[in-house]
C-alpha cells in the first residue's frame, strides 16, 4: 500500500476518534468520561513501560517513580498560590515554589523533561546491570521516590500530599497525548534507533559486534520511557485532583506491567488493546466488592475481591495466550486491507 494512502487513512481515523471524543465530552456522564480518560492514561503508561521492557529488553520496574515526579511537577506548576498555601499548613511551602505557575501544556512538557532527567541520572549507573538485578534496582528507585516525597514537606507537603489540583485533564488532552505517544513510538521504532533497541533485546553481544552503542541506546530508551511516564503521571494528577506518595508504590507499576504482558511484550497494538480492556474490566469488577442481595441470600462486599477475580481471568488468558493478546505482532493498514480483500474475494467466488 502507498504511504500516501496510509497517511490519509490514519488522519481519517484520528478525526473519527476526536469526533467521538467531542460527542462523549458533551453526552456521556462524568463517570464514563473519567473511565475514557483513564483508558487513555493507561495506554500512555503501558506504552512507556513496553518501550523498555518489550522493545529494548530491559526489565525495568520504576514506572511509578517517574509518574510521581511528573504528577508532582505538574501539580506544583498548575496550582494557584492560594491553593498551595491551604495545602502547606503543617510546614510552609518553599518560597521558590509559592508563586510558581504555568499553563497546563508547559506543565506537561516540564513534567516529562524532569522525569526524563531523573531517568537519565538513574539509568546511567543502573543500566549496567542486567535481568533481575536491573529490576531490583529500578524497583528500589520507585520506593526511594516515595520515601523522599514523604519527607520533603516544604516541596511535596509530605504524607499529606497535594489537594485541589486543577482538573485540566479532559478527553482532548488525555487522548491527544495518547495518540501523540502512539505515533511517536511508531516513528521511533521504525527508525535506526528502534532497530538498535530491538537488536539489544535480541542479543546484546551481537548488537555490540554490529556497532550498536549499548550504553547510549539503553539510556536513551530509559529516558524516553521516563518522559512518557512523567507525562502520564501529570495527566493522572490533573484528572483526580489529589495526589500523595502512597499512590505511587510498586502496586501501580505491577498493574502497568500486567497490561504490558497481557497485550504482548513488544507490541504497540497489544499495549493499546490491553490497557483499554483492563481499565474497563477493572471498573466493571467493582460490583464484586459491593454487597449483593439475591433475595434468598445476602453476600457482603469483600474489599479487594475484584483483584482476585481479575487475577484469575489473567491466569486463564496467559495459559491460553502465552505471548499475550498480540505477542510481537501489530495491526497495520496492510494487514487490515489484505484481510478485507481476502474476504471480498472469497465472497465473490
Amino acid at each position: 500500500m502507498k504511504s500516501t494512502t496510509k497517511l490519509i487513512l490514519t488522519i481519517a481515523v484520528i478525526i473519527a476518534i476526536f469526533a467521538f471524543l467531542y460527542w462523549a465530552q458533551g453526552n456521556l456522564d462524568a463517570y464514563k468520561v473519567r473511565i475514557l480518560n483513564l483508558c487513555a492514561i493507561n495506554i500512555i503508561l503501558t506504552l512507556s513501560l513496553n518501550l523498555t521492557n518489550g522493545f529494548t529488553g530491559l526489565f525495568s520496574l520504576g514506572t511509578a517513580g517517574f509518574m510521581a515526579v511528573g504528577a508532582y511537577v505538574s501539580a506544583l506548576l498548575t496550582m494557584p498560590p492560594e491553593v498551595k498555601t491551604m495545602n502547606f499548613f503543617m510546614a510552609p511551602i518553599n518560597p521558590a515554589l509559592a508563586n510558581l505557575n504555568a499553563s497546563f501544556f508547559v506543565a506537561l512538557i516540564l513534567a516529562g523533561l524532569i522525569s526524563a532527567l531523573v531517568g537519565f541520572l538513574i539509568g546511567a549507573p543502573v543500566l549496567k546491570l542486567k535481568g533481575d538485578y536491573l529490576a531490583i534496582a529500578t524497583l528500589g528507585f520507585g520506593e526511594i521516590i516515595s520515601v523522599v516525597f514523604t519527607n520533603t514537606q516544604t516541596i511535596t507537603n509530605g504524607a499529606l500530599g497535594l489537594k485541589g489540583i486543577p482538573q485540566y485533564t479532559n478527553l482532548y488532552w488525555s487522548w491527544g497525548v495518547a495518540i501523540w505517544v502512539i505515533l511517536g513510538l511508531i516513528t521511533l521504532l521504525n527508525s535506526s534507533y528502534g532497530r538498535a533497541f530491538k537488536a539489544i533485546r535480541e542479543d546484546e553481544t551481537a548488537a555490540q559486534a554490529m556497532g550498536v552503542n549499548l550504553f547510549y541506546h539503553k539510556v536513551l530508551s530509559f529516558s524516553i520511557s521516563a518522559f512518557i511516564a512523567g507525562v502520564g503521571g501529570a495527566l493522572l494528577g490533573n484528572l483526580i485532583s489529589t495526589i500523595d506518595p502512597t499512590m505511587f508504590r510498586f502496586f501501580l507499576t505491577y498493574q502497568i506491567l500486567l497490561m504490558v504482558v497481557l497485550g504482548g511484550m513488544g507490541s504497540i497494538t497489544g499495549s493499546v488493546i490491553s490497557a483499554f480492556i483492563m481499565t474497563v474490566i477493572m471498573e466493571l469488577l467493582r460490583v464484586v466488592e459491593s454487597p449483593m442481595n439475591f433475595g434468598f441470600i445476602n453476600i457482603p462486599g469483600i474489599p479487594g475481591m475484584r483483584m482476585v477475580v481479575f487475577s484469575v481471568i489473567l491466569i486463564v488468558v496467559v495459559l491460553f495466550m502465552r505471548q499475550g493478546i498480540m505477542g510481537e505482532k501489530e495491526i497495520t493498514w496492510d494487514l487490515l486491507l489484505r484481510k478485507g480483500a481476502g474476504r471480498h474475494e472469497s465472497l465473490g467466488s
